[in-house]
């Protein structure tokens, strides 16, 4: 059947609206075709983040952590996240082929900083001349321990004048953080850590925030440290529970 044209003042009760007449008002272009149901979309979206946020409960967990979940977790998952958490853990294994502080000389600074950083972050330490800097010989330890845990992360020192001519010793010890060619963080003195307070952790802070370091790395001190006091809060709770049920067995 041929559809008559169409008036221009057609009455239209409802546009939104599922009927036979505004099928035919849309087919013949009167009314704008009706958006999708926005209802599919929304349960696509809350199934993505159901599955996420399930997901992160793993993150970062050990794989002997994963092992102990077997009860508790649905086995096909929780052997694809094993695989997942193996393939990062052998990744960052694989990746590690520093793990030791680098003494720079200055004519090999571009090729040992500067294009390394094309394959990954390059922290360098510029030290004090002097050697009598407190700062640079807390920053020297460090150092030492950061190299020997995060080997895919290469670690390097130079003394401050031997790098750049004039260097003043007052703002010793400044560390440059490379990737891809460019200078990404610098940190001149430790004023913006701790000063003399600095340690280990406000350090690692800088490698998870300049992207060096995933948050949920295992090698991270501070992860271990909040990863034993949860614990400890747990054998302590579990104490005083076993503590109150004693009690009321004497009530």
């Amino acid at each position: 059947m041929n559809m008559p044209d169409m008036p221009v003042n057609v009455p239209i009760d409802d546009p939104e609206a599922d009927t036979e007449w505004n099928d035919i008002l849309r087919k013949h272009g009167v009314i704008p075709e009706k958006p999708p149901s926005p209802t599919p979309m929304i349960e696509e979206a809350l199934e993505q983040a159901r599955t996420l946020a399930y997901e992160n409960r793993l993150e970062g967990k050990t794989l002997d952590e994963l092992d102990e979940l077997e009860d508790e977790e649905d086995d096909e998952f929780l052997e694809q996240y094993r695989k997942k958490r193996f393939g990062e853990l052998s990744t960052i294994a694989t990746a590690s082929v520093y793990n030791q502080v680098y003494h720079l000389q200055k004519p090999d600074y571009s090729k040992d900083v500067t294009e390394a950083s094309n394959k990954a972050y390059i922290f360098v330490l510029l030290t004090s001349s002097q050697g009598t800097n407190v700062e640079s010989r807390i920053l020297i330890e460090i150092w030492r321990e950061l190299a020997r845990r995060f080997g895919d992360v290469k670690f390097c020192q130079i003394r401050a004048d031997l790098c750049i001519e004039g260097y003043p010793d007052k703002n010793t010890p400044t560390v440059l953080v490379y990737k891809d060619g460019d200078i990404k963080r610098q940190i001149v003195t430790l004023r913006e850590l701790r000063g003399t307070h600095t340690k280990i952790a406000d350090l690692e802070k800088v490698l998870t925030d300049i992207g060096a370091v995933r948050p949920t790395d295992q090698r991270l001190q501070s992860k271990g440290r909040d990863t034993e006091s949860s614990s400890s809060k747990s054998k302590i709770r579990q104490s005083e529970k076993v503590g109150e049920d004693d009690d009321s067995d004497w009530d």
